[in-house]
Formats: structure tokens, C-alpha cells, sequence
């Protein structure tokens, strides 16, 4: 019989979300590449794929986010994996804010939880937040 492995709770993914977002503002290398696998993408709000690389060159020759802020995260776990989603609103130095769908997908691999994908889906201005529980 196999033994079952206890996953994390809802509450450790979302503090996880929360440190992974908060290095990305910091731009804290070492923190983003434990927090993000190197086979990393980002889905941006225009719908450009990048990877984990190439997020990393824009951070490192200039701030990518003055702000990060999330909405109440809905999470579901998974045997291996897990997702997070929240409305975010990201600002940016320009001062330009966007206020996003943001999902990431979670993986455990090599015995640590690590941000394979990510998206961010655009709200458009006029949709309030009516939404957000569905």
C-alpha cells in the first residue's frame, strides 16, 4: 500500500504567490529562480509567450514593476500540482496600472514548489469586479 503524501495547504501557495510576486517587484534574482522553474513562461497581458530568461534580461536592465497588488486568491490543489488565481493589479514605473485576471500553475519538483506558467488576462476598464467569485 502506498503511504499518501500530504500536500500543502491553500494558505502555503498563497503566501508562495505572494513571495513570488513580491520578487519580481524586488528584483530579487536568487528568490525568483527558486521560486520559478527554469522551463518557466509567462503568458503577458498582450499575449506574448516568455520565458523565464528573457523575464529575467527586462528585470535586469530595468525595474519591470513598481507594484504588485492581489485580490483574494482562489486556489486548488492537486496531487504534484497546484493554481492560483486572483485579480491583480500590477503598476507599472511608467505609473501605468493594469488590473489583471493573474493565474499560476505550481509544480513540486525535486521536493520544492516552483511557478511553471503563468497569464495575465486584462480586465477591461469598464468591467467591474462583479465577477471575481465565478
Amino acid at each position: 500500500m502506498k503511504s499518501q503524501i500530504t500536500l500543502p495547504d491553500e494558505d502555503f501557495f498563497k503566501a508562495l504567490e505572494v513571495e513570488r510576486t513580491q520578487s519580481l517587484v524586488n528584483r530579487d534574482e536568487e528568490a525568483i529562480r527558486r521560486i520559478h522553474a527554469p522551463n518557466y513562461e509567462l503568458i503577458t497581458v498582450p499575449g506574448q509567450v516568455m520565458s523565464l530568461e528573457r523575464y529575467m534580461s527586462l528585470m535586469a536592465r530595468d525595474v519591470f514593476y513598481a507594484k504588485w497588488e492581489h485580490g483574494p486568491m482562489r486556489v486548488h490543489v492537486a496531487q504534484g500540482m497546484a493554481a492560483v488565481r486572483y485579480l491583480a493589479e500590477l503598476t507599472f514605473p511608467s505609473g501605468k496600472v493594469v488590473k489583471c485576471w493573474h493565474t499560476d500553475i505550481y509544480a513540486s519538483q525535486a521536493g520544492a514548489w516552483q511557478a511553471i506558467w503563468s497569464q495575465a488576462t486584462q480586465i477591461p476598464q469598464e468591467q467591474g469586479h462583479e465577477s471575481a467569485a465565478q
